[in-house]
């Protein structure tokens, strides 16, 4: 018998802080997306409701974790969080949240070229081309920490409900 059938996986490498400087550079993206969001007249709200929702669709766990909790400080209701990947199905979302969200997850799956154009023309008829262009970069940039954290396996701690 080998010894390898019985050994426990191989600990992921935690590529953010093997590769320092290239997440560092990853977070300065991020940090610049922010202020272009907020420049953008994007509320906090939206931006974190893109974050989570594009984390439930890649299934980051981490990211769910600190974007849950971003969303609540920002003054998201636990209600709308709960039901967000269901948010087509509700009237709890603003026409510029919807839009938002359907830009985000197009972004996230960009293959379907139908769904693609039908979120860029419905958003274009809300959103302006600035929060347009503020909300894809929202949801590229937290596809790219919800990949850091996957490919890391980056553990949720257990917190205490508040």
């Amino acid at each position: 018998m080998s010894n390898h059938t019985h050994s426990s996986p191989p600990r992921r490498i935690f590529i953010d802080k093997q590769s320092p400087k290239a997440f560092h550079a990853l977070v300065q993206v991020s940090e610049a997306v922010r202020a272009t969001a907020s420049e953008a007249g994007l509320d906090r709200t939206t931006v974190e409701l893109i974050k989570v929702r594009v984390s439930q669709l890649n299934g980051c766990a981490y990211c769910l974790d600190i974007h849950n909790r971003a969303a609540l400080r920002a003054g998201e209701s636990p209600q709308r969080l709960g039901i967000l990947s269901a948010w087509r199905d509700t009237g709890l979302f603003t026409p510029s949240e919807r839009a938002a969200l359907a830009l985000a997850e197009s972004t996230t799956d960009p293959a379907n070229a139908t769904t693609q154009a039908s979120a860029y023309e419905t958003a274009r008829q809300v959103l302006s081309e600035d929060q347009i262009s503020a909300a894809i970069w929202v949801a590229v940039t937290i596809n790219a920490f919800n990949r850091v954290s996957i490919m890391s396996k980056h553990p949720v701690p257990p917190r205490p409900d508040k």
